[in-house]
């Protein structure tokens, strides 16, 4: 499960007072909270490229939010990398994606020629929660496979919905279900019912999204419990993750104590909520508070199935559970990268380097986790 642009202190297992997130945390109080995920980049559909292959996105040339350019081939994710629902589908599993693509809209790039045996969503970077008035092209509205819909409902309750359906058809076989909600990322909308459960905001737009939020903890607690209906709760490894840091231009979203938001590579922009629950490996109320990133879900996941990766598949993630679980000490990444044009980052333990044409920031995470003090000048020898 993906949330879009969510705000790092917007869940509850953050510290969210604005509004509650009970179903998102209890994924959290029956799991793993990783203190120090990470994203593998400051916008949407490279964070999404990076995540879905296991490998960092500017190894294939994927540095930029892609067009919406349905008749360009290369407007997407390469056909050269394998996903992790090829891998998933090759292991039989049945595969579904639900929700915002953002990886491409040719008919080569989309989600059914790139391991999915079915969709449903859209294939932009961006949607309204509300209904189209009428069926609008291929690539601008919500499909069912390569279909046109016109969706009546909520576009944060549709994708639950749709969510749930996969799961209850599914239930007696092996089956992966990616959810990249569109929610809470702009347009920043809601429906009355969310609205109401907010009515001391008078910010009607902070509102608004504090509604979305909670629109978005009320689907996540539908998929879920439909999990728990079948009877596979502790067979089933769920995830949520944010796909970057909150952006800071809406003025409604809080990264809590982290510099700055979505787009820049200061810990707001690339430090996100994740969270693993699988009850039959993983502790309940655990915190793993090692770097960690979604590059890291990829092989994770393959591993949680049992599934042996080919050596031709050479990836930058790693398997987190034996790090989780204490069988493999130390760090899953002594070193992790981010690159964007002329900006660049690199953590190495509890350092981190940010350098932007010509200037450079050092910050030592462990004593000032919100990049307050730039030590490159009285640090020369760490840089």
């Amino acid at each position: 499960i993906i949330s879009d642009d969510q705000g790092y202190a917007d869940v509850g297992f953050h510290g969210s007072k604005e509004v509650r997130t009970p179903n998102i945390d209890r994924i959290a109080n029956n799991g793993v909270v990783f203190s120090e995920g990470y994203v593998s980049y400051a916008v949407c559909s490279p964070s999404r490229a990076g995540l879905i292959t296991g490998r960092y996105q500017n190894r294939f040339g994927y540095s930029r939010n892609i067009l919406l350019t349905p008749k360009d081939s290369t407007m997407g994710l390469p056909l050269s990398e394998q996903t992790l629902p090829d891998v998933l589908k090759e292991a039989n599993y049945k595969t579904k994606a639900i929700g915002k693509w953002h990886l491409g809209a040719h008919e080569s790039l989309v989600p059914q020629k790139r391991g999915f045996d079915e969709f449903y969503g859209f294939l932009a970077g961006a949607h309204s929660f509300f209904p189209a008035k009428n069926a609008q092209p291929f690539h601008s509205t919500v499909m069912r496979d390569t279909s046109p819909v016109i969706e009546p409902e909520y576009l944060t309750d549709a994708v639950a919905r749709e969510t749930v359906a996969f799961i209850d058809a599914n239930h007696t076989k092996p089956f992966f279900a990616y959810v990249p909600f569109n929610a809470v990322h702009t347009p920043i909308e809601a429906t009355k019912k969310y609205q109401d459960r907010f009515p001391n905001e008078s910010n009607q737009t902070k509102r608004d999204y504090y509604a979305m939020t909670s629109a978005l903890d009320d689907a996540v607690g539908s998929i879920v419990a439909a999990i728990d209906k079948h009877g596979l709760t502790d067979n089933t490894l769920v995830i949520f993750v944010n796909d970057n840091g909150g952006p800071t231009y809406t003025g409604v979203q809080s990264n809590g104590p982290l510099k700055l938001g979505k787009l820049f590579l200061f810990e707001g922009g690339i430090r996100v909520p994740m969270v693993f629950k699988l009850p039959s490996t993983f502790e309940p109320n655990t915190e793993y508070d090692e770097p960690t990133s979604t590059l890291d879900l990829f092989p994770t996941i393959c591993g949680t199935a049992g599934i042996e990766l080919p050596a031709e598949i050479k990836l930058d993630g790693v398997d987190l559970t034996p790090f989780i679980k204490g069988t493999i000490s130390g760090s899953p990444h002594d070193t992790l990268f981010w690159s964007n044009g002329p900006n660049s980052a690199v953590r190495h333990g509890d350092w981190k380097l940010i350098k932007s044409y010509d200037s450079t920031w050092l910050f030592n995470l462990a004593s000032d986790i919100g990049e307050s003090k730039n030590l490159a000048k009285s640090e020369p020898e760490i840089e």
